[in-house]
């Protein structure tokens, strides 16, 4: 567990009609859902709050790009969606390739049982999950965080 830098993270799978929140603990054992923050208004108030419940040490916030590796129009919201949110709560917010997290939750929820239908209140945070997971595991198997940290002087641009 040497170069794993302890401490609770926010995982954030922004989409267009709801974010995904989940958290893991301070020693980045599991991965948790939190919450289904529906995309409005209202969205980073709501990410703010939580915030200051948990103090994560960073923000983990899904890039969903094509499978090509290319941006999307998505990808610009989720960008622009992790600035606003670095800027309006101080945290240090890392940007992580989210493709395929959707895709796995969806996958992980027919596994239980669950339909399509009565998954869909819970994917964005199975989608948080995957994506926060994934960046845990990855700062754990190599030492470095995984992903890209946002920088908010180049977003300002």
């Amino acid at each position: 567990m040497s170069g794993f830098r302890r401490g609770v993270r926010l995982g954030i799978d922004v989409g267009r009609a709801r974010i995904g929140v989940a958290r893991c603990d301070p020693d980045g054992m599991l991965a948790v859902p939190v919450e289904t923050v529906p995309r409005d208004d209202a969205s980073v108030t709501r990410i703010l709050q939580l915030v200051a419940e948990y103090e994560p040490l960073e923000l983990v916030v899904g890039l969903p790009i094509n499978l090509r590796g290319e941006d999307t129009a998505s990808t610009a919201d989720a960008r622009a969606f992790a600035a606003a949110l670095g800027r309006a709560s101080g945290c240090a917010v890392r940007l992580i390739d989210e493709r395929l997290s959707t895709v796995t939750a969806h996958q992980a929820l027919r596994a239980s049982g669950r339909t399509q239908r009565t998954s869909r209140s819970v994917v964005d945070q199975a989608a948080a999950v995957v994506l926060l997971q994934h960046a845990i595991d990855t700062e754990k198997g190599t030492g470095a965080a995984a992903g890209v940290a946002l920088d908010l002087d180049e977003e300002n641009r």
